[in-house]
């Protein structure tokens, strides 16, 4: 058992091996500091999200404290000897204390900076037969396996499925997501729409309850999601049934706040084209005008900056292209 131990690496992304050798490690050492290594001028993943990867890694265990370690370097090749001295110089003043031994994988040697700089600290390398953060950068949806539950999140994919009433959307999002064995969120505001027994009595506060309870439904989501996350609707659509309700002609603009939240990495507008279907509460004014609506809904979007793809067809026709652009989203 040491006493105090380190453990570095840029994290970027964490991955199982690095998982690996953070619990091997920590069960070496009374102390164990992990250095999160910070490129300000390379393109990393937020720091901050790195940082709350090793803690969710490591919170449960006690004896870790995570070291923040910044550097300006465009590029790794151009951190001098010079630079990691100086930076090893600042990390032993973190720990304030000798240390006893540095931890690395076996993706480093004896002249890597983890041994040079810390000549009175033994080097112990860890076997690893994981793919490295270099390989997973390139192909993450390939390397699914590799990270940990906590670090997949961060790399999901949300597809957005959107459509006037009775266009198959709400049939599409479920298909889709059983396709890609994952999951996916329905519209809220079927719900909550409901609560004075009709849409057209709906008061104002429930707009807001619809927009708060779809983004957050979709967060948590987020967090179990296999690659992708289907989400049926989202705010703008619930502009477009706030303008359509108010009987106004002033278009109603959501805030820019809740704009900046609407983040989707593919958009699926399905086309008014199939028969239409009444299930009870679905407004004859749009059957009667669904041209006229589709523009007003593809305006909405357009006018927020964002991009859709319109999708049009029969039933079969219309999945055969939404899995043909979900695939190409997880290939880029």
């Amino acid at each position: 058992m040491y006493k105090t131990g380190m453990y570095g690496g840029s994290f970027n992304p964490m991955h199982t091996g690095h998982l690996k050798c953070i619990i091997k490690a920590a069960c070496m050492c009374e102390k164990l500091f992990i250095v999160l290594s910070i490129g300000t001028m390379r393109n990393e993943i937020d720091y901050k999200i790195r940082y709350r990867w090793l803690y969710q890694a490591t919170k449960h265990i006690g004896n870790v404290k995570i070291i923040l370690l910044w550097d300006s370097c465009s590029t790794k090749s151009e951190y001098t000897k010079e630079m990691a001295a100086e930076d090893a110089e600042y990390i032993k003043k973190e720990i304030g204390e000798p240390i006893d031994v540095v931890f690395c994988g076996s993706d480093y040697d004896e002249n890597s900076f983890w041994n040079v700089n810390y000549p009175d600290s033994q080097l112990y390398v860890f076997q690893r037969d994981e793919v490295s953060s270099t390989e997973i950068r390139k192909n993450v949806y390939a390397n699914w396996n590799h990270l940990p539950d906590f670090v997949k999140p961060y790399y999901v994919k949300k597809v957005l499925i959107i459509g006037l009433e009775s266009s198959g959307k709400s049939v599409m999002t479920v298909n889709l997501a059983n396709y890609f064995n994952t999951n996916y969120i329905v519209e809220a505001g079927r719900e909550l729409s409901e609560k004075s027994g009709t849409d057209t009595m709906m008061l104002n506060e429930d707009f807001t309850e619809i927009l708060l309870t779809q983004k957050l439904n979709e967060i948590k989501a987020v967090e179990h999601s296999n690659k992708i996350l289907f989400c049926d609707t989202d705010c703008l659509i619930t502009q477009f049934y706030l303008n359509f309700l108010s009987g106004d002609d002033e278009n109603i603009r959501l805030s820019d706040a809740v704009d900046a939240l609407n983040n989707y990495g593919l958009i699926l507008f399905l086309a008014p084209d199939v028969k239409w279907v009444q299930d009870g509460d679905r407004s004859e004014e749009i059957r009667d005008n669904r041209q006229k609506y589709r523009d007003m809904l593809s305006d909405i979007y357009n006018s927020h900056g964002k991009h859709f793809e319109y999708i049009e067809g029969d039933y079969l026709t219309k999945f055969d292209k939404c899995v043909e652009l979900v695939e190409k989203l997880l290939s880029d």
